[in-house]
């Protein structure tokens, strides 16, 4: 039985081999009376521990996780616990947003002479759980259906992009064509609202190649499949940090790539623009101008000022124009420095931990589990051995329940720690529109506060956060126990 009063919960301990499970063997051989919550599941070191095992415990029901390694500088592995310790901060502070409370896990080193350390340790970290009482079940939760307020100041003017040297850049691109095996543009989709990729392979391609707000597919995803081949592309300011950050982890080739700018203006947010049109059968005109376009259906004449219309991403974009460029052409618009929190992320902020979990369970219930956020994903590369699919580990079901999508949903966000540029393509390609982009926004936040305001996609030679450490962390600390 527990030695705490009431009923025992369900804990689960990740301890390292070699230190913590030695310190937890050192406490019974002396007979420390200890609690029985506590699962002990040994592992060689703590960074082997990736962040979905912790996940995947509170997940399934675990009311509390407790992670235990060496303590720094003192690794059988010499750097374990340095990677480990990014880890598990940035997980941490990614809980709440989640609804999950962030005391209901916790990491410390204790190594295998402090038996009275682990004593007090693996007490302290019960009744802080114990005092939480058992983990709220997702499944259980309220559906709250709510949307973000779009109506936001942006950095830089938005517009169409009408000014913009359409002309020039095919001249451009023509030139340095035959040195080329294709170059990745836009054209016109299947009707005149829509715009497609464009894979550039004759002259006579380029001459289909537009620029404007319909232009909201990030190309960076094709460019790994193309790794090895020689490839031009045309990016938005968002796309070139996907180009960045695929060069920074040599996912390709700089010499490979040729890459043409022009500065954008933002992109409509499709999905707020298709429910207004509605269901129209033709579209018989459309109009642009600097301050947005003018849609004419068979059921009327539309209007979308950009300032009203671009995706949420815009409104805080200070990227502009390609961070990273072989031919640059355009004027590019000065950008008002400002701190800016994304639309959706500001609705989470503004929510209680109760109210995230029920906004969550509301938004899985409508997840179609179609994976189309991960396809579009430029970053996400491994799709052959995803989580999702694998059945060695069957790390998830394919139970059509809230808690498994979400599940999902975080071990992608988790993937993409230190590594999301914010291209938004994940919630763009989402077929019924969940705000999952304010998972990667909230989660690059606090990467970049732990990092001293590091941005995935700006630096082609910076290292990745969680691809690297330091020995002693300027902004992780170890906290009081209480």
């Amino acid at each position: 039985m527990s030695t705490l009063k009431g009923k025992e919960l369900r804990i689960v301990g990740f301890l390292c081999n070699w230190c913590s499970y030695g310190g937890a063997d050192t406490a019974g051989v002396a007979r420390a009376t200890q609690p029985t919550d506590l699962r002990i599941i040994r592992v060689p070191c703590s960074g082997r521990i990736d962040p979905l095992f912790i996940l995947r415990a509170l997940f399934n029901g675990a009311d509390g996780v407790l992670v235990s390694g060496c303590h720094p500088n003192d690794c059988h592995y010499s750097e374990g616990n340095f990677y480990a310790r990014r880890r598990l901060e940035v997980l941490k502070q990614f809980l709440p947003v989640l609804g999950i409370d962030d005391r209901r896990f916790e990491y410390t080193w204790v190594s295998a002479s402090e038996g009275q350390r682990w004593k007090e340790v693996v007490t302290t970290f019960t009744e802080r759980i114990h005092a939480l009482g058992p983990a709220p079940v997702l499944e259980d939760a309220q559906a709250l259906f709510r949307v973000a307020d779009m109506t936001l100041s942006p950095l830089h003017a938005l517009g169409t992009g009408i000014q913009a040297p359409l002309e020039e850049l095919k001249s451009a691109i023509k030139s340095r064509l035959p040195e080329l095996d294709c170059v990745l543009g836009w054209q016109q989709g299947h009707d005149a609202i829509h715009s497609v990729p464009l894979f550039m392979r004759s002259p006579e391609d380029v001459d289909k190649l537009v620029w404007g707000p319909l232009n909201v597919n990030n190309l960076a995803v094709y460019l790994p499949s193309l790794k090895g081949k020689k490839t031009g592309i045309v990016v938005k300011g968002c796309d070139s940090r996907s180009v960045v950050e695929l060069l920074q982890e040599n996912l390709i080739k700089r010499d490979d790539v040729v890459i043409f700018s022009m500065p954008c203006e933002g992109t409509l947010d499709m999905a707020r623009v298709m429910q207004k049109l509605g269901s129209y059968k033709t579209i018989s005109q459309t109009d642009s101008d600097d301050k947005g376009i003018t849609v004419t259906t068979d059921t009327g004449k539309h209007r979308f000022d950009m300032s009203l219309w671009a995706q949420g991403k815009c409104y805080g974009c200070a990227t502009p124009g390609a961070l990273l460029a072989d031919v640059r052409l355009g004027t590019l618009h000065p950008v008002t420095p400002a701190p800016t929190t994304p639309p959706e992320l500001a609705m989470l902020d503004a929510m209680s931990l109760e109210e995230r979990r029920s906004f969550w369970k509301a938004q899985m219930d409508r997840c179609l589990r179609c994976y189309a956020c991960r396809n579009a994903c430029p970053m996400c590369v491994c799709r052959d051995y995803c989580v999702s699919d694998s059945r060695d580990p069957h790390w998830m079901t394919q139970d059509d329940s809230a808690n498994e999508k979400l599940f999902f949903q975080t071990i992608h966000a988790m993937h993409l720690a230190g590594r999301c540029t914010g291209c938004g393509e994940c919630q763009r390609a989402c077929p019924v529109g969940i705000p999952i982009l304010a998972l990667r926004q909230h989660i690059a936040r606090a990467v970049g506060t732990l990092f001293d305001g590091y941005q995935a996609g700006i630096q082609p030679k910076a290292t990745p956060p969680l691809l690297g450490f330091e020995v002693q962390e300027k902004n992780i600390h170890e906290r009081e126990w209480k």
